[in-house]
């Protein structure tokens, strides 16, 4: 069987990327906007046709009030023969304490193309306290439907940006249980400038559930790392989940490639090969502050096994595409 190659960067100057292939054989993308101001959708019968794809806005930020601002990572799932997005927004720029204001929001599609249709704001998730809160991403296992996100809680010691959680779903827009800490940074890697465990997202393989994150700052030092879980275990208990010590996925200088992360899954257009979906910039001297240069671009990584079952995500590749920015 010929190897699969993708030419990177697949998309440009989108960054918390996110594909979905659905049943119907399209793969639907949808990212942060370098404006932060709107959700966008794309589908391809391919990756590749991802780039050149019809870009359609599906939501516009709000001109005032709690969804008005710094509209970052929406995240596509296909829930109970519906469509959803996930996403954060905030009602200002401002920094309260440590971070920003951002809370949690899901919107709804019944079409069967959710490039069509009107998508209903089906409001904000409730955690259970009220915090900067982002990066909600939901996986179904055992006929549960979990919920899975980054927070800060200020009762967490020591004070950190954001930690992990999990809780199990009434539905996809309302939580059953209670949050559940699942990591928080800690390790040297997770704490370089900022305090940080943000952008869940699941793989199911090998009996395992593989929960990656990212960590640190949106600069060369942000990188991903894992939390794995047997498949029959209780997903709420902490003590179900082992940590990795080490980032599973890492800034490559030989490559030229700086700070991948906020990655997401997909599968190979034959279905033989699992795919790394990430953001990762081709240079360190960021125009402005690490938010605001827009040139993390989204990139793939055909994913190896190792023996043990657990996945091998190597390195970020070099750039192969030519491209203007």
């Amino acid at each position: 069987m010929a190897k699969i190659i993708y030419k990177n960067p697949i998309v440009i100057q989108r960054a918390d990327p996110c594909i979905y292939k659905h049943t119907d054989g399209y793969y639907y993308f949808t990212a942060s906007v370098p404006e932060y101001n709107r959700i966008e959708l794309r589908k391809s019968k391919t990756i590749e046709g991802l780039k050149d794809a019809e870009t359609i806005t599906i939501w516009e930020k709000h001109n005032s009030g709690e969804m008005s601002e710094l509209i970052w990572a929406p995240e596509i799932h296909y829930i109970q023969n519906k469509w959803y997005i996930y996403f954060a927004a905030a009602p200002n720029k401002e920094v309260t304490g440590i971070t920003f204001n951002h809370r949690m929001y899901v919107l709804e599609n019944d079409k069967e193309n959710p490039l069509t249709g009107n998508w209903i704001e089906k409001g904000k998730i409730d955690s259970g306290w009220d915090s900067f809160a982002l990066d909600a991403t939901t996986f179904e296992h055992n006929n549960k439907l979990y919920y899975v996100w980054a927070q800060e809680d200020p009762r967490v010691e020591p004070k950190s940006h954001s930690n992990i959680y999990i809780a199990e779903m009434v539905n996809p827009w309302t939580l059953k249980s209670k949050p559940v800490l699942l990591s928080k940074p800690e390790l040297d890697w997770e704490i370089k400038l900022y305090w940080v465990n943000e952008g869940p997202s699941i793989l199911k393989k090998n009996g395992k559930i593989f929960l990656t994150y990212s960590a640190s700052a949106t600069d060369e030092n942000y990188c991903i790392g894992m939390l794995s879980a047997d498949e029959n275990s209780d997903l709420l208990n902490p003590s179900s989940w082992e940590k990795s010590k080490k980032p599973v996925f890492i800034t490559s200088y030989e490559n030229h490639q700086y700070g991948p992360g906020h990655n997401s899954f997909t599968v190979s257009e034959d279905g033989t090969e699992d795919l790394l979906v990430y953001h990762a910039r081709n240079y360190t001297e960021l125009k402005g502050d690490s938010l605001s240069d827009p040139n993390r671009h989204t990139r793939i990584e055909v994913i190896k096994w190792n023996e043990d079952g657990t996945p091998n995500f190597g390195v970020p590749s070099p750039d192969t595409r030519v491209f203007k920015v």
